[in-house]
């Protein structure tokens, strides 16, 4: 961003490219379930492939649609993905592809990448996506010579595709992926708790109950640890440290110490 910034490089238009990507074919899919912010990260991909002057297909409907080929895999422009960042949800859609998981379905894959001379994959999704990319990359060698034998691609082909290159971003509320601060959606998912939360504090306050509010997370008690610290509960809950015996007296005696015109929440 410093490069285009210090080139005089209008931020609204691909004039001017740093030609770094000139030749490649860059492909984006997001994956699984939806997380707000994986907009913004295919707007991301789209803009800076074609600033470096590759060309950069979106894969419509995950990696079912890679599967299914045609027209869901097409070419992205820079206009294609104006006015996306404030619109929720996966524009360019999601969905579940129980033919990827098989060996038939990843050869289905590759050769509707090779077609298309895609050789780079920007995966937008969680585990199970991001695992599904690692195996489809381990067996890319593998798929090329099946094609081959198959008479499906030529030995050029293979031989100019002959490296699968993979690049995951995590789209996941949970935050439970190591190696990045906070993964897609986590930001707007504490939102969303912290806007719950208001909401239901009057009523609180009018019966002087207290509240107990689940939140996502899976196995990972991130959501419901940062929220009960913005929200000042008194209890939380979280896989991370399981509660001890006797838990439940233990809480109730911490909620009953305190006035009845307080408020309580647990997550």
């Amino acid at each position: 961003l410093g490069d285009l910034i210090s080139s005089n490089t209008s931020l609204n238009t691909p004039q001017g490219c740093n030609l770094s990507g000139a030749g490649k074919c860059i492909a984006v899919l997001t994956s699984g379930g939806d997380a707000q912010g994986m907009n913004a990260a295919v707007r991301a991909v789209v803009r800076m492939g074609i600033y470096v002057g590759a060309k950069v297909y979106f894969i419509h409907e995950g990696y079912q649609g890679m599967v299914d080929g045609g027209d869901n895999i097409k070419e992205a422009t820079w206009e294609s993905v104006s006015s996306m960042l404030q619109v929720g949800g996966t524009v360019i859609g999601s969905a579940r592809c129980k033919e990827f998981r098989t060996h038939e379905g990843r050869l289905k894959a590759a050769h509707n990448l090779v077609q298309r001379s895609i050789t780079n994959l920007c995966v937008i999704g969680g585990d199970g996506s991001l695992t599904g990319a690692n195996l489809f990359r381990e067996e890319w060698s593998g798929l090329l010579t099946e094609l081959q034998q198959q008479g499906l691609i030529d030995e050029e082909a293979a031989q100019k595709n002959s490296a699968l290159h993979i690049v995951g971003m995590v789209g996941s509320i949970d935050n439970d992926f190591c190696g990045t601060d906070m993964t897609i959606g986590t930001d707007s998912a504490l939102h969303r708790i912290i806007e719950v939360v208001d909401a239901i504090m009057t009523t609180a306050q009018s019966h002087q109950r207290t509240f107990v509010l689940e939140v996502m997370g899976r196995h990972c008690g991130y959501l419901a640890l940062v929220s009960a610290l913005a929200c000042g509960a008194d209890w939380v809950f979280i896989p991370e440290m399981p509660p001890e015996d006797g838990w439940e007296d233990s809480m109730c005696q911490k909620l009953s110490e305190v006035t009845q015109t307080s408020t309580h929440f647990a997550f």
